[in-house]
């Protein structure tokens, strides 16, 4: 059966050429094939990587990494921004699995980069260099406290890990925390030096704003306060005087229009303005209707300025008021000027009283109560004499006060009073009660010097002419305070008045004196003044500190030089010198024969053509050329005008003068000079006291 099969197959074989293939090569073909294929090709795809020893993978199929940036760079430019498409352009020496670390180790960001230091340097680690400093870290010792520091926090941050059941850190883990823990310490110290540099900037900008204070202003005030930082500290109060002045204007405008009603209108708001303003210079002052008052003004000028505004005529009414202004300025300067020069050249009533009751009382004293004791000192040239020219009992007092309370051998020192008939009597009592120690003092009235004459002297002589007298009694007498400022200082009663001369007649006065020391009655002594007869005057007269800066107190100040004898004789830019403490070589002054160049000049002066008043002037013709000067520390001036002197130039000058208009005694005295003068004077005296006269 079997062998018919066989036949009959292979005769259809042979017959028909054709044999059918089998099963299972038709399923390899059709089923298995694909596959194979699809298997071999996925493993082809995929590229083989092995575990390094650091955990990284090795890429071994380059070919196909190549494949992957050609692909990644032609799709990739529409979608990926400039920084990821350089991050897959890196050299096939650096391909690695791409990560954010690859990343970050190629393009580093400007916070990871320190301040002021190149990309390339030292100061800019990257994360390829934190890996070589992770497989040294275990060597590393700290060097400093904040590398100790930074090593414990790690090592607090590991302990920390550990105990959650995390894994211990790896080295380049803990070498890169420890990069930014750097990174961040040196930031945080750069941040607080610039914080310190910026706060000292301000301070030295503080420090030169409060130099920039000038102490001479009266008044003080705080440059920390805010108004002085606000230039607008005080723009209500302008508004307002801004409303006032444009109310004025217009109210005149209504007025010549015949606009009664607006006229009125604006009188009314204008003086509601000045009650809300009065006396005001900040807006703190202003009263709390203020803000009312501005709208309400506003509102007013606002309606006026529609109907009576012209350009032409609020031009020319603010410059008529600007000048009114102006005049009244000039009138309340010259008033001004008026009264002080008054009142410094009257006495006050308290020093009146004083010399009134000491005169009473002195004419009561027997006569052999009056006399000092020590007269045998007054012509003895060994000892330390004084000249003090004056009228007032308590400034007089005050110089013989302070100059003996400075000197270091009182018993050697004699003062030569000169005063007054008026006030000799209370000269007397006064010295006579209270005695300089053991000094030598002796009053004199100026009326016994019976030489000192018309005949003799020019000054007494001019005073008993007609134009004199006209000039300083008669002639041109102002009806107003302002007209009489510009002529009031020229007619003052103490240039008339002999005491003021004496000084030119000093060897007259002292005959057998070698030197004197003049005092003027409005300086206060704070040292020993014998060293000054032992400066050396080299042949000259008149020994006195000059007073000439660069370009004031020279002659051409006190001098009239378009005068040809002025001109002629005389520089203008010579040094003047102060009178008030003056040491005088009497010897030399006889021989130069000062006094007779001194009437040679006053004789010249009658129509005051060379100089207009005082005793300077003369006196700096007179010693021309025959000054020397003493240094600047014995004779301090400016106390009676200048309110900027260095307190230690004051401290350090062995004496103060309060030359000017501001004398220590009167009321309108500066008060920080004022207690050098009044330390001197006893205020419990029963005199002073009845006489009401205080600090």
């Amino acid at each position: 059966m079997a062998l018919k099969r066989g036949t009959s197959t292979g005769a259809l074989k042979n017959r028909k050429g054709f044999r059918p293939p089998p099963v299972s090569v038709v399923l390899l073909l059709f089923v298995l094939g694909p596959l194979v294929f699809l298997s071999v090709r996925s493993r082809l795809s995929a590229p083989s990587a092995v575990p390094d020893q650091k955990g990284n993978l090795n890429v071994s199929n380059k070919q196909f990494l190549d494949w992957r940036k050609q692909l990644a760079m032609q799709y990739g430019h529409s979608f990926f921004t400039k920084e990821v498409i350089d991050a897959f352009s890196i050299d096939k020496q650096e391909l690695e699995p791409w990560t954010l670390d690859n990343f970050r180790r190629n393009i580093v960001s400007s916070s990871w980069k320190v301040d002021g230091s190149d990309s390339s340097g030292e100061t800019n680690v990257t994360f390829s260099e934190a890996n070589q400093i992770g497989s040294n870290v275990e060597l590393e010792t700290s060097q400093d406290k904040m590398e100790g520091g930074l090593h414990k926090k790690d090592k607090g941050i590991k302990d920390d890990l550990l105990a959650s059941g995390q894994s211990q850190l790896s080295p380049t883990i803990y070498a890169r925390r420890q990069l930014r823990e750097k990174l961040r310490e040196r930031r945080a110290a750069e941040l607080v030096q610039q914080d310190e540099e910026a706060t000292v900037k301000l301070e030295n900008a503080a420090f030169e704003r409060s130099k920039a204070v000038d102490s001479a202003v009266l008044g003080k005030y705080n440059i920390w306060r805010r108004e002085n930082d606000n230039e607008n500290s005080d723009s209500t109060v302008r508004l307002m005087r801004d409303q006032m002045i444009m109310a004025r204007v217009y109210s005149a405008i209504a007025k010549s229009s015949n606009k009664l009603a607006l006229h009125q209108e604006l009188s009314n708001r204008l003086k509601e303005s000045q009650r809300a303003l009065g006396e005001a210079n900040s807006d703190s002052d202003l009263h709390r209707s203020a803000p009312e008052k501005i709208k309400a003004m506003g509102q007013v000028l606002s309606k006026v300025r529609e109907e009576l505004y012209d350009c032409k005529v609020v031009t020319q009414k603010l410059r008529a008021m600007l000048q009114s202004a102006d005049e009244q300025v000039r009138s309340l300067k010259k008033q001004s000027t008026f009264l002080s020069q008054l009142a410094a050249k009257t006495i006050p009533n308290g020093i009146h009283c004083l010399s009134m009751r000491l005169t009473i009382d002195y004419y009561l004293l027997p006569p052999e109560k009056r006399k000092f004791p020590r007269s045998e000192n007054l012509e003895n040239p060994d000892l330390y004499h004084y000249a003090l020219f004056s009228d007032n009992v308590l400034a007089a007092s005050v110089v013989v006060n302070s100059t003996i309370s400075n000197a270091k051998e009182p018993e050697k020192h004699v003062f030569h009073l000169v005063t007054d008939k008026l006030n000799f009597g209370a000269m007397n009592m006064w010295f006579l009660l209270n005695p300089p120690g053991q000094a030598t003092i002796h009053v004199e009235n100026v009326d016994d010097f019976k030489w000192l004459n018309s005949s003799y002297c020019p000054v007494l002589r001019q005073l008993e002419s007609a134009a004199m007298k006209d000039y300083y009694f008669k002639a041109n007498h102002p009806t107003t305070l302002a007209a009489g400022s510009s002529n009031l200082k020229y007619r003052n009663p103490k240039y008339l008045s002999m005491l003021n001369h004496l000084r030119f007649y000093l060897p007259q006065v002292y005959p057998k004196l070698d030197k004197i020391l003049f005092l003027d009655d409005d300086i206060v002594v704070q040292k020993d003044l014998t060293g000054l007869w032992s400066v050396d005057l080299h042949g000259m007269v008149n020994g006195a500190v000059e007073t000439c800066g660069e370009s004031f107190h020279r002659f051409d100040k006190y001098l009239n030089f378009s005068n040809p004898h002025i001109a002629k004789n005389f520089d203008p830019n010579a040094c003047g010198w102060a009178y008030g403490m003056n040491i005088f070589d009497l010897k030399e002054w006889k021989v130069k024969d000062i006094t007779g160049i001194y009437h040679r000049w006053q004789s010249m002066n009658e129509d005051r053509e060379l100089w207009k008043l005082g005793t300077l002037p003369p006196g700096l013709l007179t010693f021309y050329q025959l000054t020397h000067p003493l240094d600047k520390s014995w004779h301090v001036l400016g106390l009676g005008y200048n309110p900027s002197i260095d307190r230690s130039e004051i401290e350090n000058a062995a004496v103060v003068h309060y030359n000017g208009n501001m004398k220590p005694w009167l009321e309108i005295a500066m008060t920080k000079y004022r207690p050098y003068w009044t330390k001197y004077i006893k205020y419990d005296h029963p005199y002073i006291k009845n006489c009401k006269l205080s600090e």
